[in-house]
């Protein structure tokens, strides 16, 4: 009866470590094929244009009479772009956090939740519409300047969206850190803000990394948002000039594309994706030096 009741145990054991096998494949199947899909796609226009022309030349005009496809302005201005909404949305995601796991009182602490939970649940249209509608104007009054659709519009409204998965993900690294660190440190004489930030903030330090990830991708890929507050034209990125990231190349004339121009916006897909997985693989390499 024993070996009965082990045996079944076992073969449901097997059955579930399956379960979770295939599933696990299937994810990274799905990232394989959609690798295999972009680079099939993107490497013929690539080809035909020439790689140095592509990723470096500084016009792009694909319904002209002479097409060119040059996407460095596209390059730079994704670069800028994400680079500026992390120094502003990392600071203030990082402190809120440890406001909220470490200083907050119960009630603030459920008010802001609340509040960022929201945040997270709004659509990216709908950051678009409000930047489009407020940040727009007011950056065009305040700077005195033709039109405020700009990249610094662009890099306030990512610096919003990537605020929720920052501080959702650095609040949970933050609360799982053992208290008995924390109470070690205080013991020794330390403050509670030395403890918090010299214990607690190192101790969740790789949690915090991936909340950054997370903001990274999130604000390297945002198209719709992006298109409606930075004016979606290929200039070389200027603070306050209308520019075009990758993302918003691609889905402002997907729509309408046909030959040349359509395998050169899967280019385009193609190095953004690259884009992605290099700067993965670069937080991946750090962290784990680090450790």
């Amino acid at each position: 009866m024993g070996n009965k009741l082990k045996n079944k145990k076992k073969l449901i054991e097997n059955i579930i470590h399956g379960i979770f096998l295939f599933l696990g494949l299937i994810t990274v199947a799905c990232v394989l094929v959609i690798t295999i899909y972009l680079v099939i796609s993107g490497i013929p226009a690539i080809a035909q244009i020439g790689l140095f022309d592509f990723l470096f030349g500084q016009k792009w005009a694909s319904t002209a009479a002479e097409p060119a496809f040059g996407i460095l302005p596209f390059i730079l201005t994704s670069i800028y772009g994400t680079a500026g909404a992390i120094l502003i949305g990392v600071p203030i995601g990082f402190f809120t956090a440890v406001y909220l796991a470490k200083m907050a009182s119960p009630k603030t602490k459920v008010i802001i939740q609340s509040a960022v939970s929201l945040l997270a649940g709004i659509p990216s249209v709908v950051y678009g519409l409000v930047g489009m509608l407020v940040l727009v104007p007011a950056i065009r009054i305040t700077f005195d300047i033709p039109d405020g659709a700009s990249l610094l519009a662009a890099i306030i409204v990512l610096a919003i969206m990537i605020l929720p998965s920052i501080i959702k993900v650095s609040l949970t690294a933050l609360e799982a850190v053992p208290k008995e660190y924390e109470d070690a440190s205080l013991a020794l004489g330390a403050t509670p803000e030395e403890t918090y930030f010299k214990v607690s903030v190192p101790a969740a330090k790789s949690g915090i990394a991936a909340a950054v990830v997370l903001g990274v991708g999130r604000a390297i890929g945002e198209a719709m948002a992006v298109m409606m507050v930075s004016g979606n034209v290929p200039n070389m990125p200027e603070l306050f000039q209308s520019v075009r990231f990758l993302t918003t190349a691609v889905a402002s004339e997907m729509s309408y594309s046909s030959g040349l121009q359509r395998q050169a916006l899967f280019s385009i897909a193609l190095v953004l994706f690259l884009f992605i997985m290099m700067i993965n693989a670069c937080l991946n390499f750090f962290l784990k030096r680090s450790k």
